[in-house]
């Protein structure tokens, strides 16, 4: 636990990019013949981080499913490749009332995603993907905490958003394993980014 509350506490001090909206509008991206089956979300060990707002892990789970049909919906991706997605909620932060400019609070959720093949009726990575995600600065929390202007709510809504979006580029990076006829070489070389290894030197830049 402690070290996952550590992880939480970097991440805070980490910056992100641009804001969300509630319907997406992205681009659709290529995922070979993708498209969402069951959207399985829990959160059965989930840690609450240092100097967090109190969440409600339904609606928490809630939120993450509704950005996964959102996002990776049929509406979106209609192909024949059926994935399945079971998602685990392990941890998060969601800002309080700072100080603007010293201390400004970020939000912050930790998560990991198993992606099912159900025509293979098994998993399509055996070690779960790693997604750490960082609330979008909009801009009444570009100079204060998010927690001056949002609620425990909205921040959810802002932290599942860009899990979503995390969860999707990560599909679309083993494209070449969502069609039929996979060549052995994609086989080999799909599935094998598991371990977010750019987060996790930028975690240990922020506790030494």
């Amino acid at each position: 636990m402690f070290r996952l509350v550590a992880c939480i506490v970097a991440m805070a001090a980490l910056v992100s990019c641009t804001a969300p909206t509630k319907d997406v509008t992205d681009e659709v991206l290529d995922l070979g013949d993708f498209v969402l089956g069951h959207n399985i979300v829990v959160a059965p060990d989930i840690k609450k981080g240092p100097l967090s707002r109190e969440a409600d892990t339904e609606a928490f789970i809630a939120s993450m499913k509704n950005a996964i049909d959102a996002r990776m919906g049929a509406s979106r991706y209609d192909g024949t490749r059926l994935v399945h997605f079971g998602v685990n909620i392990n941890g998060y932060a969601l800002a309080q009332k700072g100080v603007p400019l010293l201390l400004q609070p970020k939000s912050a959720i930790i998560l990991t995603v198993t992606a099912w093949d159900d025509r293979a009726g098994a998993k399509f990575n055996e070690e779960a993907k790693e997604v750490f995600v960082l609330e979008t600065f909009t801009g009444s929390s570009l100079f204060a905490s998010s927690g001056f202007s949002m609620t425990a709510e909205e921040q959810m809504a802002n932290l599942t958003y860009n899990a979503a979006r995390q969860i999707e580029k990560w599909m679309h990076e083993n494209r070449a394993c969502l069609v039929d006829d996979v060549s052995k070489e994609d086989l080999e070389n799909c599935w094998n980014d598991n371990k977010n290894e750019e987060m996790r030197r930028q975690l240990e830049e922020q506790r030494n």
